[in-house]
């Protein structure tokens, strides 16, 4: 059995992706309500697994969780691309007559401005969480609420669900990150099988620094499909990269972070995995 750490509750898209990317095995969740602690469950236990957003096709990287796991020294083992898919759901006795508000996680409520706005009647109220906000109307039998979540948080917590697929934007996707004590990182992914890395550097403050590493990454065939600049505090107007490139030889993979190597400060590889298909 994994014990797979998340921030949020069952019924949640982190949840959701651990079940999907573990389909068929059996998983011990355990629910953390931030993201470090998250990150402090594996720091006690180094076999517990985390699961992580990273980024989200429509409000971008989630910037705090690049340094949460630089500053834990895990290890990045898989990743995992999540359909965002949002239903509104209420409990069974109510429907549409009845509902005077619909509560949810800010973003998700974001997300479905246009279906909201064809609902003015419908009062919008943030919540920490949308599998939390399906639950807590279970819980307490809110008449007349209505939560914004994932259908399957809503079967999970006996609620109707009333419309299905309400976001605005039918492609949007979360990329989550699997991520584990490096000590453990062997059992839980194919080393030789892994086409994909990520990586974290700062650069020399002198001209042309970040080119000359982009240049030779790609003189050996490596394909760049992200670079994040953050801020290095305390030191103004340095930065950290977190780079992910993908490649289709691992030889010359390696070859690559040798050469770049030289022209870098405190490079770390922060996983190699397999790349996630949508």
């Amino acid at each position: 059995m994994k014990r797979v750490a998340i921030q949020g509750i069952p019924g949640s898209f982190h949840d959701i992706a651990v079940r999907q990317y573990f389909e068929g095995e059996q998983i011990q969740l355990i629910c953390c309500s931030t993201f470090e602690d998250v990150f402090e469950n594996i720091k006690r236990d180094p076999t517990v697994i985390g699961m992580l957003a990273i980024e989200n096709t429509i409000a971008g990287s989630l910037l705090h969780n690049y340094d949460l796991l630089r500053a834990s020294n895990t290890t990045i083992v898989g990743e995992h691309k999540l359909h965002i898919c949002h239903s509104i759901c209420c409990l069974p006795d109510d429907d549409w007559s009845t509902l005077t508000e619909v509560h949810s996680h800010p973003v998700a409520l974001m997300q479905c401005r246009g279906f909201l706005a064809n609902h003015p009647d419908l009062k919008a109220v943030e919540g920490e969480d949308t599998a939390g906000s399906a639950a807590y109307i279970q819980r307490h039998r809110c008449r007349g609420w209505a939560a914004i979540c994932h259908a399957d948080a809503a079967e999970m917590y006996g609620l109707k669900v009333l419309e299905n697929h309400i976001e605005d934007n039918k492609h949007n996707f979360t990329r989550f990150l699997v991520v584990s004590d490096p000590r453990k990182a062997d059992f839980l992914r194919p080393l030789n099988a892994s086409r994909k890395a990520s990586l974290v550097f700062s650069l020399p403050h002198s001209e042309g620094s970040l080119s000359k590493v982009l240049t030779i990454l790609s003189f050996y065939d490596i394909n760049l499909t992200k670079i994040q600049s953050l801020p290095v505090i305390g030191h103004e107007w340095e930065y950290l990269f977190y780079v992910d490139v993908t490649f289709d030889d691992l030889t010359r993979y390696r070859q690559s972070i040798d050469a770049i190597t030289p022209l870098t400060k405190d490079i770390r590889i922060i996983g190699e995995y397999i790349e996630a298909q949508v």
